[in-house]
C-alpha cells in the first residue's frame, strides 16, 4: 500500500511477477497474454509466483480473446481452470460472463461466484463490465450474485479519464456493497487525477511495455511503475 492506496499490478508471466514483487504493491491480477487482454495463467505459474512474492494474487479464468460469450464447453474449462487454480494457492479469481445482448449472464455468474466462495476466496469481475449496455443494471446483478470487486474504467471506450465520473458515482452508491477497481489506461500521467476524482483508494495498473524477442510481446517494466508510485 502506497499513501493509502491499495495498489493491484496486472501480470501476464512469472517475470513479471518477479519484477513487480520488488515494488510495495498489495496484489497481483496474475494471467497470460496481456496483449491477448489477459488469458488463463498456467498453475505452475501461480505456483512459482507463490514463492517470490506475499501480494495475494488473483488469476484471470478465460479461454480466448475478444468478447465475452462463451460456448457451453469453454465455460465449462473456464470453471475447472478455476477450481484448480484455486487449490493451488489463487486468492481469487477473476472473470466475467455476458450474454449475446452484453448484459451480465446472472447463471454462470452465479455459479463461478459459488465455487471461488466455497474455498473462501475472492470473485472478481472483469472488465467485461464495460461491454454492458446498462453500468447501474450490470452492477446490481454483480451485487445480488455476491461479486466482491468490479475492474472498470467507467465505461468510457478506453479513456478512463472520461470514466472518473461514473467510477465515482459508482463507488459512492454502491461502494459499501461491492468495490469499485479503477483500470485500463492507467499511466504516470493520469493515475493521480483518477484516484483524486474518484475518490477510490485502489487502482489497477500493468506497468507494460512492449519487448521484442523475433516478435512482439507485453510485459512489465519496473520503470514505469516507480514512476506511478511515486505521483500516489
Amino acid at each position: 500500500m502506497v499513501n493509502n492506496i491499495k495498489i493491484e499490478i496486472c501480470c501476464g508471466s512469472i517475470d513479471d511477477v518477479v519484477g513487480a514483487a520488488k515494488f510495495p504493491i498489495d496484489r497481483i491480477e496474475l494471467n497470460s497474454g496481456m496483449e491477448l487482454g489477459g488469458l488463463t495463467p498456467t498453475v505452475a505459474t501461480l505456483k512459482k509466483a507463490k514463492q517470490v512474492t506475499d501480494a495475494a494474487i488473483v488469476c484471470m479464468t478465460r479461454t480466448r480473446t475478444a468478447g465475452f460469450n462463451y460456448s457451453e464447453t469453454a465455460y465449462e474449462i473456464m470453471l475447472e481452470d478455476a477450481k484448480i487454480l484455486l487449490e493451488n494457492g489463487a486468492d481469487g479469481i477473476v472473470f466475467g460472463f455476458l450474454n449475446k445482448d452484453n448484459t451480465v449472464d446472472k447463471e454462470r455468474t452465479e455459479k463461478i461466484v459459488k465455487l471461488i466462495k466455497s474455498y473462501g476466496k475472492e470473485a472478481i469481475f472483469h472488465k467485461a463490465f464495460d461491454m454492458t449496455k446498462d453500468p447501474y443494471q450490470a452492477i446490481e446483478v454483480l451485487i445480488e450474485t455476491k461479486v466482491d470487486r468490479v475492474l472498470t474504467d467507467g465505461h468510457s471506450g478506453y479513456d478512463i479519464m472520461q470514466g472518473c465520473q461514473l467510477l465515482k458515482e459508482l463507488h459512492e452508491k454502491y461502494g459499501d456493497k461491492i468495490e469499485i477497481l479503477p483500470g485500463g489506461g492507467v499511466r504516470v500521467e493520469n493515475v493521480r487525477e483518477i484516484l483524486d476524482l474518484t475518490g477510490i483508494k485502489q487502482i489497477h495498473m500493468s506497468s507494460k511495455k512492449a519487448y521484442h524477442d523475433n516478435g512482439e510481446y507485453n510485459g512489465f517494466e519496473p520503470e514505469q511503475l516507480e514512476k506511478m508510485l511515486e505521483r500516489i
